[in-house]
Protein backbone atom coordinates (compact mmCIF):
# COMPACT_ATOMS: atom_id res chain seq x y z
CA UNK A 1 0.00 0.00 0.00
CA UNK A 2 1.80 3.10 -1.20
CA UNK A 3 2.60 5.41 2.22
CA UNK A 4 1.21 8.83 2.71
CA UNK A 5 3.98 11.45 1.63
CA UNK A 6 3.14 14.06 4.52
CA UNK A 7 6.48 14.04 5.60
CA UNK A 8 8.97 12.65 3.38
CA UNK A 9 8.66 11.71 -0.08
CA UNK A 10 11.17 9.09 0.17
CA UNK A 11 10.01 5.29 -0.14
CA UNK A 12 9.78 3.49 3.34
CA UNK A 13 10.34 -0.05 3.26
CA UNK A 14 9.36 -2.49 5.67
CA UNK A 15 11.54 -5.65 6.57
CA UNK A 16 8.92 -8.77 8.01
CA UNK A 17 9.44 -11.62 9.10
CA UNK A 18 13.08 -10.72 9.97
CA UNK A 19 15.05 -11.20 13.29
CA UNK A 20 16.64 -8.20 14.89
CA UNK A 21 20.45 -8.23 16.78
CA UNK A 22 20.06 -5.55 19.44
CA UNK A 23 21.77 -5.02 22.66
CA UNK A 24 23.23 -8.12 22.07
CA UNK A 25 19.98 -10.29 21.97
CA UNK A 26 17.95 -11.58 19.26
CA UNK A 27 13.90 -9.88 18.95
CA UNK A 28 11.27 -10.89 16.01
CA UNK A 29 10.13 -7.89 14.50
CA UNK A 30 9.68 -5.52 11.56
CA UNK A 31 12.31 -3.34 10.61
CA UNK A 32 11.07 0.01 9.42
CA UNK A 33 13.64 2.10 6.92
CA UNK A 34 13.24 5.68 4.93
CA UNK A 35 16.17 7.40 3.69
CA UNK A 36 18.62 4.97 4.87
CA UNK A 37 17.24 5.29 8.95
CA UNK A 38 15.30 3.04 10.71
CA UNK A 39 12.16 4.45 11.94
CA UNK A 40 9.87 4.47 14.39
CA UNK A 41 6.83 2.76 13.27
CA UNK A 42 4.28 4.21 15.76
CA UNK A 43 5.22 7.43 14.94
CA UNK A 44 4.61 6.73 10.90
CA UNK A 45 1.25 5.24 11.22
CA UNK A 46 -0.23 7.45 14.01
CA UNK A 47 1.56 10.70 13.67
CA UNK A 48 2.10 10.82 9.83
CA UNK A 49 -0.65 7.93 9.28
CA UNK A 50 1.85 6.18 6.44
CA UNK A 51 2.59 3.08 5.30
CA UNK A 52 4.93 1.10 3.50
CA UNK A 53 5.95 1.58 -0.12
CA UNK A 54 7.76 -1.80 -0.18
CA UNK A 55 7.67 -5.00 1.79
CA UNK A 56 10.69 -7.40 1.98
CA UNK A 57 10.19 -11.12 3.20
CA UNK A 58 13.57 -11.37 4.86
CA UNK A 59 12.26 -15.13 5.50
CA UNK A 60 13.36 -15.30 9.06
CA UNK A 61 17.09 -13.82 8.71
CA UNK A 62 19.19 -12.15 10.91
CA UNK A 63 19.44 -7.72 10.29
CA UNK A 64 22.26 -6.67 11.85
CA UNK A 65 24.58 -3.72 11.89
CA UNK A 66 27.61 -4.02 9.49
CA UNK A 67 30.25 -5.63 10.64
CA UNK A 68 33.89 -4.68 11.08
CA UNK A 69 37.18 -6.79 10.33
CA UNK A 70 40.62 -5.61 11.82
CA UNK A 71 42.30 -9.10 10.60
CA UNK A 72 41.72 -10.06 7.30
CA UNK A 73 45.17 -11.24 5.12
CA UNK A 74 42.68 -10.90 1.25
CA UNK A 75 39.99 -12.98 -0.40
CA UNK A 76 38.74 -13.77 -3.41
CA UNK A 77 42.26 -14.62 -5.78
CA UNK A 78 43.78 -11.85 -3.99
CA UNK A 79 46.82 -11.76 -0.78
CA UNK A 80 47.86 -8.42 0.27
CA UNK A 81 50.85 -9.75 1.43
CA UNK A 82 52.06 -9.88 -2.13
CA UNK A 83 53.84 -7.84 -4.27
CA UNK A 84 51.52 -7.60 -7.07
CA UNK A 85 51.32 -4.91 -9.49
CA UNK A 86 47.74 -3.68 -9.11
CA UNK A 87 47.12 -3.00 -5.39
CA UNK A 88 44.84 -0.86 -5.66
CA UNK A 89 42.37 -2.67 -7.69
CA UNK A 90 43.08 -5.72 -5.25
CA UNK A 91 42.23 -4.46 -2.03
CA UNK A 92 38.99 -2.53 -3.94
CA UNK A 93 37.97 -6.40 -5.26
CA UNK A 94 38.16 -7.48 -1.62
CA UNK A 95 36.43 -3.94 -0.35
CA UNK A 96 33.79 -4.75 -2.85
CA UNK A 97 33.14 -8.84 -2.09
CA UNK A 98 32.93 -8.84 1.73
CA UNK A 99 30.12 -6.36 1.54
CA UNK A 100 27.79 -9.22 0.11
CA UNK A 101 29.11 -11.03 3.71
CA UNK A 102 27.77 -8.70 5.88
CA UNK A 103 31.21 -6.48 6.91
CA UNK A 104 30.76 -2.75 5.72
CA UNK A 105 34.61 -2.04 7.19
CA UNK A 106 38.31 -3.64 7.46
CA UNK A 107 41.73 -3.53 8.25
CA UNK A 108 43.80 -5.21 5.08
CA UNK A 109 46.35 -7.28 6.88
CA UNK A 110 49.83 -7.84 5.80
CA UNK A 111 51.71 -10.74 7.63
CA UNK A 112 55.21 -10.93 8.14
CA UNK A 113 56.75 -9.62 4.65
CA UNK A 114 60.77 -8.14 3.24
CA UNK A 115 61.23 -4.46 3.08
CA UNK A 116 60.35 -4.36 -0.56
CA UNK A 117 56.94 -5.70 -0.13
CA UNK A 118 56.22 -2.76 2.76
CA UNK A 119 57.44 -0.44 0.64
CA UNK A 120 55.32 -1.49 -2.35
CA UNK A 121 52.29 -2.55 -0.90
CA UNK A 122 51.96 0.39 2.28
CA UNK A 123 51.65 3.40 0.49
CA UNK A 124 48.92 2.45 -1.84
CA UNK A 125 46.57 1.52 0.77
CA UNK A 126 44.70 4.74 1.18
CA UNK A 127 42.29 5.01 4.00
CA UNK A 128 38.86 5.13 2.29
CA UNK A 129 34.84 5.46 3.21
CA UNK A 130 33.08 2.78 2.51
CA UNK A 131 29.79 2.92 0.03
CA UNK A 132 27.98 0.64 -2.71
CA UNK A 133 31.24 0.13 -4.47
CA UNK A 134 32.80 -1.63 -1.36
CA UNK A 135 33.75 -1.86 2.43
CA UNK A 136 35.53 0.58 4.28
CA UNK A 137 39.29 0.90 4.50
CA UNK A 138 40.06 2.33 8.10
CA UNK A 139 43.55 1.50 7.42
CA UNK A 140 46.24 -1.32 7.47
CA UNK A 141 47.10 -3.66 9.95
CA UNK A 142 51.09 -4.94 9.70
CA UNK A 143 50.69 -8.32 11.65
CA UNK A 144 54.65 -8.80 11.91
CA UNK A 145 57.36 -8.93 11.14
CA UNK A 146 58.44 -8.12 15.00
CA UNK A 147 56.83 -11.38 16.04
CA UNK A 148 58.64 -14.61 17.88
CA UNK A 149 60.48 -16.95 15.43
CA UNK A 150 58.89 -19.80 17.85
CA UNK A 151 55.16 -18.69 17.59
CA UNK A 152 55.44 -17.11 13.64
CA UNK A 153 52.71 -19.42 12.49
CA UNK A 154 52.36 -19.34 8.95
CA UNK A 155 54.64 -16.65 8.56
CA UNK A 156 58.39 -16.62 6.62
CA UNK A 157 61.56 -17.63 8.97
CA UNK A 158 63.23 -15.38 6.59
CA UNK A 159 61.26 -12.77 6.99
CA UNK A 160 61.42 -12.11 11.09
CA UNK A 161 63.22 -9.19 12.09
CA UNK A 162 63.94 -7.15 15.44
CA UNK A 163 64.34 -3.77 16.29
CA UNK A 164 67.44 -3.61 17.97
CA UNK A 165 67.89 -0.12 17.38
CA UNK A 166 64.28 0.81 18.28
CA UNK A 167 61.71 2.74 16.29
CA UNK A 168 64.21 3.84 13.93
CA UNK A 169 64.35 -0.11 12.41
CA UNK A 170 60.68 -0.19 12.46
CA UNK A 171 60.45 2.69 9.65
CA UNK A 172 63.43 1.44 7.84
CA UNK A 173 61.13 -1.75 7.92
CA UNK A 174 57.71 -0.24 6.88
CA UNK A 175 59.06 2.86 5.10
CA UNK A 176 55.98 4.16 5.39
CA UNK A 177 53.63 3.95 8.38
CA UNK A 178 50.95 6.36 7.28
CA UNK A 179 48.52 4.45 6.77
CA UNK A 180 48.99 1.88 9.28
CA UNK A 181 46.01 1.60 12.25
CA UNK A 182 47.07 -1.82 13.51
CA UNK A 183 50.06 -3.54 14.78
CA UNK A 184 50.86 -6.69 15.70
CA UNK A 185 54.06 -7.60 17.87
CA UNK A 186 55.76 -9.90 20.39
CA UNK A 187 56.50 -7.53 23.11
CA UNK A 188 59.16 -9.86 24.72
CA UNK A 189 61.27 -8.58 21.96
CA UNK A 190 64.38 -6.16 23.48
CA UNK A 191 63.20 -3.04 23.16
CA UNK A 192 59.45 -3.77 22.61
CA UNK A 193 58.41 -1.13 25.38
CA UNK A 194 59.81 1.97 23.77
CA UNK A 195 58.86 0.48 20.17
CA UNK A 196 55.16 0.03 21.41
CA UNK A 197 55.12 3.84 23.18
CA UNK A 198 56.40 5.70 20.25
CA UNK A 199 53.33 3.58 17.94
CA UNK A 200 50.74 4.77 20.82
CA UNK A 201 51.93 8.19 20.22
CA UNK A 202 51.58 8.29 16.79
CA UNK A 203 48.02 6.88 17.16
CA UNK A 204 48.74 3.68 16.12
CA UNK A 205 46.57 0.51 18.30
CA UNK A 206 49.26 -2.04 19.53
CA UNK A 207 48.49 -5.56 20.00
CA UNK A 208 50.48 -8.53 21.36
CA UNK A 209 50.49 -12.08 19.35
CA UNK A 210 52.77 -14.26 17.83
CA UNK A 211 54.71 -14.07 20.99
CA UNK A 212 56.25 -16.31 23.76
CA UNK A 213 55.59 -13.63 26.46
CA UNK A 214 54.67 -14.47 29.81
CA UNK A 215 51.91 -12.74 31.80
CA UNK A 216 54.30 -10.06 33.63
CA UNK A 217 55.76 -8.90 30.04
CA UNK A 218 51.83 -9.05 28.60
CA UNK A 219 51.26 -6.22 31.69
CA UNK A 220 54.02 -4.20 31.22
CA UNK A 221 53.35 -4.19 27.51
CA UNK A 222 49.77 -2.68 28.62
CA UNK A 223 51.18 -0.40 30.82
CA UNK A 224 52.90 1.24 28.19
CA UNK A 225 49.97 1.30 25.57
CA UNK A 226 49.40 -1.87 24.56
CA UNK A 227 45.44 -2.67 23.69
CA UNK A 228 44.92 -5.56 21.56
CA UNK A 229 45.47 -9.32 21.84
CA UNK A 230 45.69 -10.74 17.76
CA UNK A 231 44.12 -13.84 17.61
CA UNK A 232 43.82 -14.65 21.14
CA UNK A 233 44.82 -18.38 22.22
CA UNK A 234 46.79 -18.99 18.39
CA UNK A 235 50.15 -17.89 18.22
CA UNK A 236 51.28 -17.72 21.55
CA UNK A 237 52.11 -20.19 24.81
CA UNK A 238 48.93 -21.40 26.34
CA UNK A 239 47.15 -20.57 29.67
CA UNK A 240 48.96 -22.44 32.70
CA UNK A 241 47.86 -21.72 35.79
CA UNK A 242 51.16 -20.72 37.34
CA UNK A 243 51.84 -18.32 34.16
CA UNK A 244 48.61 -17.40 32.18
CA UNK A 245 50.93 -15.38 29.52
CA UNK A 246 49.12 -13.48 27.07
CA UNK A 247 45.66 -14.83 27.91
CA UNK A 248 45.63 -13.56 31.29
CA UNK A 249 45.75 -10.36 30.65
CA UNK A 250 41.90 -10.63 29.89
CA UNK A 251 41.92 -10.91 33.98
CA UNK A 252 44.81 -8.94 34.79
CA UNK A 253 44.43 -6.48 37.61
CA UNK A 254 47.32 -4.31 36.67
CA UNK A 255 45.87 -2.53 33.54
CA UNK A 256 46.88 1.04 34.05
CA UNK A 257 43.69 3.55 35.13
CA UNK A 258 43.49 5.28 32.06
CA UNK A 259 42.97 2.27 30.02
CA UNK A 260 39.36 0.99 30.49
CA UNK A 261 39.75 -2.22 28.44
CA UNK A 262 42.00 -4.60 26.99
CA UNK A 263 40.35 -6.08 23.47
CA UNK A 264 40.92 -9.07 21.66
CA UNK A 265 40.56 -10.85 18.73
CA UNK A 266 39.04 -14.25 18.24
CA UNK A 267 38.95 -16.27 14.96
CA UNK A 268 35.87 -17.87 15.86
CA UNK A 269 35.62 -20.62 13.18
CA UNK A 270 35.47 -23.92 14.70
CA UNK A 271 38.94 -24.96 13.51
CA UNK A 272 41.39 -22.15 15.12
CA UNK A 273 39.41 -21.97 18.38
CA UNK A 274 36.93 -24.59 20.07
CA UNK A 275 34.00 -23.36 21.12
CA UNK A 276 34.07 -24.24 24.91
CA UNK A 277 37.68 -21.89 24.62
CA UNK A 278 35.91 -19.20 23.18
CA UNK A 279 32.82 -19.38 25.89
CA UNK A 280 35.65 -19.01 28.70
CA UNK A 281 37.59 -16.00 26.29
CA UNK A 282 33.42 -14.52 26.59
CA UNK A 283 32.59 -15.45 30.29
CA UNK A 284 35.64 -13.76 31.74
CA UNK A 285 36.24 -10.98 29.96
CA UNK A 286 32.84 -10.11 27.49
CA UNK A 287 33.41 -6.07 26.46
CA UNK A 288 36.54 -6.91 25.08
CA UNK A 289 35.65 -9.62 22.24
CA UNK A 290 36.62 -8.87 18.98
CA UNK A 291 35.56 -11.20 16.46
CA UNK A 292 37.78 -11.61 13.33
CA UNK A 293 37.74 -13.50 10.30
CA UNK A 294 41.77 -14.19 9.46
CA UNK A 295 40.47 -14.85 5.73
CA UNK A 296 42.92 -15.65 3.13
CA UNK A 297 43.08 -14.87 -0.67
CA UNK A 298 41.92 -18.93 -0.79
CA UNK A 299 38.90 -18.31 0.37
CA UNK A 300 36.32 -19.67 -1.78
CA UNK A 301 38.66 -22.01 -3.66
CA UNK A 302 38.70 -25.60 -3.69
CA UNK A 303 39.95 -28.36 -2.00
CA UNK A 304 44.50 -29.10 -3.06
CA UNK A 305 47.03 -27.11 -3.53
CA UNK A 306 46.81 -23.13 -4.06
CA UNK A 307 49.90 -20.93 -4.62
CA UNK A 308 48.81 -17.74 -2.57
CA UNK A 309 52.15 -15.26 -2.52
CA UNK A 310 55.17 -16.72 -1.57
CA UNK A 311 53.13 -20.13 0.08
CA UNK A 312 51.95 -22.79 -1.04
CA UNK A 313 49.32 -24.08 1.03
CA UNK A 314 46.63 -26.95 0.91
CA UNK A 315 43.21 -27.08 1.50
CA UNK A 316 41.93 -30.34 3.35
CA UNK A 317 38.64 -30.98 5.27
CA UNK A 318 37.91 -27.40 5.00
CA UNK A 319 41.25 -26.30 6.59
CA UNK A 320 43.81 -24.13 5.08
CA UNK A 321 47.10 -25.11 5.77
CA UNK A 322 50.72 -24.30 4.53
CA UNK A 323 51.34 -27.27 2.35
CA UNK A 324 53.13 -30.80 3.72
CA UNK A 325 52.26 -29.57 7.33
CA UNK A 326 49.06 -29.88 9.97
CA UNK A 327 50.15 -25.22 10.44
CA UNK A 328 47.21 -23.51 9.74
CA UNK A 329 47.34 -20.42 7.68
CA UNK A 330 44.03 -18.45 7.85
CA UNK A 331 40.36 -18.65 7.06
CA UNK A 332 38.44 -19.62 4.14
CA UNK A 333 35.20 -18.01 4.50
CA UNK A 334 34.22 -14.40 5.54
CA UNK A 335 30.70 -14.64 6.46
CA UNK A 336 28.43 -14.78 9.51
CA UNK A 337 26.70 -17.20 11.79
CA UNK A 338 25.22 -16.42 15.16
CA UNK A 339 26.23 -18.22 18.29
CA UNK A 340 24.41 -19.38 21.04
CA UNK A 341 25.54 -19.55 24.58
CA UNK A 342 22.82 -22.11 26.33
CA UNK A 343 20.54 -21.29 24.03
CA UNK A 344 20.30 -17.56 23.64
CA UNK A 345 22.06 -15.45 21.47
CA UNK A 346 25.31 -13.76 23.37
CA UNK A 347 27.58 -12.75 20.05
CA UNK A 348 28.44 -13.21 16.68
CA UNK A 349 31.16 -14.88 14.88
CA UNK A 350 32.43 -14.14 11.52
CA UNK A 351 30.57 -17.37 10.03
CA UNK A 352 27.37 -16.62 9.66
CA UNK A 353 25.57 -17.50 6.64
CA UNK A 354 28.01 -20.20 5.05
CA UNK A 355 28.09 -24.20 4.84
CA UNK A 356 31.19 -24.76 6.51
Amino acid sequence: MPGNKTVSDSHIFQFKNCRILRNHSIFVEDLWVRDGKIIDPEKLFYVEKGYADFQIDCKNAIIAPGFIDVQINGGFGIDFSSNFDDIEGGVQKVAKGILQHGCTSFCPTIISSSKEVYKKVLPKIKIKAGGRDGAEILGVHVEGPFISKEKRGAHLLENMATYDNGFSDVLDMYHDISSVRIVTLAPELPRSLDVIREFVDRGVVVSLGHSMASLSQGEEAVKHGASFITHLFNAMLPFHHRDPHLVGLLASYKHPPDLRIIYYGIISDGIHTNPCAERIAHRTHAKGLVLVTDAIAAMGFPSGQHQIGPQLIEIRNKRAMIAGTETLCGRLSVGYRCCSCNGTPQWYTSHWNTND
